[in-house]
C-alpha cells in the first residue's frame, strides 16, 4: 500500500494533541533544533499540533558550528521561539574532569558526550519554561542503532519512531517545509561524514529492506542484521531484576 503523508501527517497532529491533553495540558512542546530532517520536521508538527507559540527550540553548537544558519532559518521559518546554548564549555570542563580523574577515555565516549550534554540542556530548557521534551528519531536510524542512548534517543513522546526516513521525508513535504530543510544531508557533527558513509549503506536501500524486507546486496543485508541486533538493547527498557517479595 503506498505511504499516504497527508494522512499520516494529519494522524500524528491529532496524537500530539491527545497525548499533550493527557500528559501536559497547556504545556509547550520543547524540541532540539539541529537543522536537518528529523527535528524539523518534528517542530513543524509541534506548530500544526500546539500552535507555534507553544513550541520552543533549543540550538546546541559545540563552538562553531558550521550549519548553524540552517537551524536559525528554520525557527525562523516556523516562527517559533528559539534559546541558543552552547554545550563548548561544558563539554570542555567535563573533558578535563574526567582526564584529572585518571579515566583513559576513548572514542566512543567522547564521541556520545555531546548527545547526552544536548539532551541535558533540552531538559533544563523545558522544565524552566513547563515543557514536554520531543523526541527526533526515526525508525530507519533506530532499526542500526544510529543513535545515542540517553542521548538523542530518549524524550517524553515520540511522534516519528515508526516512521523510515523516506516517510518522513515525505511528511515534511505535505508539512510544506522547504527542500532545505527536508533533503539536508545528515553529517555526523565530528568527523565530517554523512551518517550514510559511516553505515556504508543508504538510507534509500536500508528502508526498502525494513518495509519490503528486500535487500539485493547479501553483504550489506548481513550488516544490517548484525546493526539492529546488537543495537536493539537502545530501544529497550532498563532491565529490572524481578524481585517478589
Amino acid at each position: 500500500m503506498p505511504f499516504n503523508a497527508l494522512k499520516v501527517k494529519n494522524d500524528i497532529v491529532q496524537w500530539i494533541q491527545d497525548w499533550f491533553e493527557v500528559n501536559g495540558k497547556g504545556c509547550k512542546g520543547v524540541v532540539g533544533i539541529s537543522g536537518g530532517k528529523d527535528s524539523s520536521v518534528v517542530a513543524a508538527l509541534l506548530v500544526e499540533a500546539l500552535g507555534k507559540e507553544n513550541v520552543v527550540g533549543v540550538l546546541m553548537p559545540k563552538g562553531e558550528q558550521f550549519d548553524i544558519d540552517v537551524s536559525k532559518a528554520l525557527v525562523e521559518h516556523l516562527g517559533i521561539q528559539s534559546y541558543t546554548v552552547n554545550i563548548n564549555d561544558a563539554y570542555n570542563g567535563l573533558m578535563n574532569e574526567l582526564q584529572k580523574s585518571g579515566v583513559e577515555i576513548n572514542t566512543q565516549a567522547t564521541t556520545n558526550l555531546p548527545p547526552r550534554l544536548r539532551m541535558a540542556t533540552v531538559y533544563a530548557v523545558s522544565q524552566s519554561v513547563n515543557g514536554r521534551v520531543a523526541n527526533t528519531c526515526n525508525l530507519s536510524e533506530d532499526w542500526v542503532g544510529y543513535s545515542t542512548r540517553y542521548g538523542d534517543s530518549v524524550g517524553d513522546f515520540s511522534p516519528l519512531s515508526k516512521l523510515t526516513v523516506q516517510e518522513v521525508k515525505a511528511i515534511g513535504r505535505v508539512l510544506g517545509l522547504p527542500e532545505m530543510f527536508v533533503e539536508k544531508v545528515p553529517i555526523d557533527g565530528l568527523c565530517g561524514k554523512t551518517d550514510e558513509d559511516n553505515l556504508g549503506f543508504t538510507y534509500a536501500v536500508l528502508d526498502r529492506y525494513i518495509r519490503e524486507g528486500i535487500c539485493e546486496d547479501e553483504e550489506i543485508k548481513n550488516k544490517i542484521d548484525r546493526l539492529h541486533r546488537i543495537n536493539q538493547f537502545k530501544l529497550e527498557l532498563m532491565p529490572v531484576f524481578p524481585y517478589e517479595p
